[in-house]
């Protein structure tokens, strides 16, 4: 025999180990109470939608509970009269009046619509409107810029539109304040 021993350490007087198998992983958690904690997030869950389709409700029936009643007002949406497709030059001049550019404007309108479109097809601009008053024949609009491929054009303006001299034709007028704050006010008719 060679001097290496092939017998369990009992064997040679050491204390057996009573650490056997050691796994460096953790064990497996428990599943026992998992249904249960599960359950109620569920009803939890329930619950507070339920509570939240109640006051939806609530406020839609508090909003539409008297909507033949309701008159939205005559602010709200664009007449046939300005309903179509517009288009004219524009005349632009700053706050001491001097003339600074001319453009080419095309405004989009629909029956009923409480917005509509613009494109200043000369400075490669377009825009949305957002009806923000209407007075008698007279609508004002929020512009805001949507597309200025260049950044020639302003960010945000107000249109104003009246019904023009000439039949089928609108008095357009143009307010703005430029990138380095001077007011330009542009004017035009638009058929």
């Amino acid at each position: 025999m060679s001097g290496s021993s092939t017998r369990p350490a009992e064997e040679e007087g050491n204390a057996p180990s009573p650490v056997r198998r050691m796994s460096l992983y953790p064990p497996p958690r428990s599943t026992r109470h998992t249904a249960r904690r599960r359950k109620g997030w569920m009803v939890a869950a329930a619950v507070a939608g339920a509570a939240v389709v109640v006051a939806g409700g609530t406020a839609a029936a508090l909003v539409l509970g008297s909507g033949a009643e309701q008159d939205p007002g005559p602010g709200t949406s664009v007449p046939d009269t300005f309903a179509g497709t517009w288009e004219g030059k524009m005349i632009q001049e700053d706050e001491a009046g001097e003339h600074v550019t001319d453009w080419d404007a095309r405004v989009r309108l629909e029956t009923g619509a409480e917005r509509g479109s613009s494109e200043w097809f000369t400075l490669d601009c377009r825009g949305s409107l957002t009806l923000r008053e209407r007075d008698g024949s007279r609508l004002v609009f929020d512009y805001v810029e949507t597309y200025d491929s260049d950044d020639r054009c302003v960010d945000t303006s107000t249109l104003t539109l009246t019904e023009g001299g000439a039949d089928d034709t609108l008095d357009a007028r143009w307010e703005a304040t430029s990138h380095d704050g001077t007011t330009m006010i542009s004017t035009g008719t638009l058929s």
